[in-house]
């Protein structure tokens, strides 16, 4: 797992990625807001955003590679706040398709992971950890 902390808020770290993912070209697939879909019920918590991205080319080459390994598809960024601080995380897809001990699923993982990092970098400084 990635992890760390931006001095940004969420939702500018959102908009932050949004754009990168798009620039990239990958594909938003979903954008879920559950701090904005709380409110919605007059529930009031932390920020917690996920992001979910992938690309139908990617797709495709997942299914050839293992049809079961769709279910872990798209890749998540989930932005949060916990301790006065906006967190990121994310699961890289070597670690999400590890499981399936399939080589082509381990060439798309650290293709993937490749993209994800670039994607990752348009936020606040960071460094992966070793």
């Amino acid at each position: 797992m990635i992890r760390f902390a931006v001095s940004l808020t969420a939702d500018e770290a959102a908009d932050k990625l949004i754009a990168a993912i798009a620039a990239y070209p990958m594909g938003l697939v979903a954008h879920a807001d559950g701090q904005a879909n709380c409110a919605k019920k007059g529930i009031d918590v932390p920020a917690d955003q996920i992001l979910e991205v992938f690309r139908p080319d990617y797709a495709v080459k997942v299914w050839a590679a293992d049809k079961a390994a769709g279910i872990d598809i798209p890749l998540r960024i989930h932005l949060y706040e916990a301790g006065g601080r906006t967190w990121v995380a994310h699961r890289p897809a070597s670690e999400v398709f590890k499981p399936y001990a399939n080589p082509q699923l381990d060439m798309l993982g650290d293709e993937l992971d490749a993209i994800f990092i670039q994607l990752l970098a348009a936020l606040d400084a960071w460094r992966i950890p070793s």
